[in-house]
């Protein structure tokens, strides 16, 4: 009986555990701003209370199937817990991002996590209340009960911070913004509706790669973009290359820059799929890949609302849509490489940021590395403004 008291424990150190680190990601990550912005973080803190209860409280029980069924419940709660945290915190790594309410698809991992851990703990103080000696019966009846009321009373005060901030927010919206209008009543597109990019913008591209965890190489891009001109520049740091590169293209005529040397006239095909936003929207984000897309509620970006939204992408189709990823990678077969595209329709219906997360083999990377990553953070603001596109050196 120790033994089991002392694992039950460990599960339920491990939930407080994982319940801190979420607090600390929205602590730290969710600042839109409002009167009850830092009350939203506070609020994730509850859920550690409550583990904390199953940790003080274990809830044991004597018969091995019992035993193992309250395990699993909270190593199912671990499992559920893992990738939602990873999700939260490369959106937070995104920049911009501001998460309102969020809608089920989002949410739901999160509930079944609250439920969960208000289920173990609420066993384990049924049992401290009714004794070891009560019927089996009553613990589990008390236990549920008790692990509802504590999942509520987390959740409901984390929903309720949440929801006061996002009124406050619309009381009060901004002005302006270089992602898009700022119409707090405004309904941004669904996921699969229609979606296109702007007919100008200012668009900078972010991208990183890293291998077992270790930063192997950084690209910052910066540009903007006419129609189908383009002119953007930008600075390589990677194993492939070190400088400044850059691609121009003004009607029919195009040109490159690479490190060590001027811009150079360059052929149109060399020039193809450099167009940013545009070649990410015709190539990822086609109506047929959006038919599936995941809602991830709405958002608040600079003032601008919109709504996010995800779908899955491979290496392929990340090469074909992101060409710029060859200055990070070379030309590395990343075929079998998976991960997520996550994308903001805003209330005019256009692409103003995405954000891709893709991992695979890292054997062609490096010797004796088992997996790299990429991440990358487009935005594309001031769309439909003016913009002059010159070619070099006018």
């Amino acid at each position: 009986m120790r033994v089991r008291i002392i694992e039950l424990r460990i599960l339920g150190a491990a939930l407080a555990a994982l319940w801190f680190a979420t607090f600390a990601l929205v602590l730290v990550g969710y600042q839109p701003g409002g009167p009850a912005d830092r009350l939203v973080g506070l609020a994730t803190g509850l859920p550690i209370l409550v583990a904390l209860a199953a940790v003080v409280w274990p809830p044991v029980a004597r018969g091995d199937r019992a035993f193992a069924g309250i395990a699993w419940l909270g190593l199912g709660v671990i499992l559920l817990m893992v990738p939602s945290i990873v999700s939260v915190a490369a959106q937070g790594g995104g920049q911009g991002s501001q998460t309102l309410v969020p809608s089920l698809e989002a949410a739901y991992p999160w509930i079944l996590a609250l439920a969960g851990t208000g289920l173990f703990a609420g066993l384990g103080i049924a049992r401290r209340r009714l004794g070891e000696t009560a019927l089996r019966r009553r613990r589990v009846v008390l236990g549920a009960g008790l692990g509802l009321v504590l999942a509520l009373l987390a959740g409901g005060g984390f929903t309720a911070a949440a929801v006061v901030n996002e009124l406050s927010l619309r009381d009060q919206p901004a002005a302006t913004s270089r992602y898009g209008p700022t119409d707090p009543t405004g309904e941004p597109p669904t996921c699969s509706g229609p979606l296109v990019v702007g007919s100008t913008a200012n668009v900078e591209l972010l991208m990183d790669a890293s291998i077992d965890g270790r930063l192997t190489g950084q690209v910052s891009i910066t540009g903007a973009r006419n129609g189908t001109d383009v002119r953007w520049t930008g600075f390589a740091a990677t194993r492939i290359t070190l400088g400044q590169h850059g691609l121009t293209r003004v009607g029919d005529r195009a040109w490159i820059l690479q490190p060590g040397t001027p811009w150079t006239r360059a052929t149109p095909a060399r020039a193809a799929g450099g167009d940013l936003d545009q070649q990410l929207l015709a190539v990822a984000l086609t109506m047929d890949n959006r038919a599936v897309s995941e809602d991830r509620g709405l958002a608040f970006i600079e003032g601008a609302r919109a709504r996010h939204c995800r779908v899955t992408i491979d290496g392929s189709t990340l090469r074909r849509a992101v060409p710029e990823v060859e200055l990070l990678i070379g030309s590395t077969d990343v075929s079998r490489w998976r991960g997520d595209l996550d994308y903001w329709v805003f209330i005019d219906g256009q692409l103003g940021q995405a954000d891709i997360h893709v991992t695979g083999p890292a054997t062609e990377l490096s010797d004796d590395s088992l997996l790299a990553t990429m991440r990358i953070h487009l935005t594309a603001v001031d769309r439909g403004l003016p913009i002059s596109i010159q070619a070099p050196g006018s």
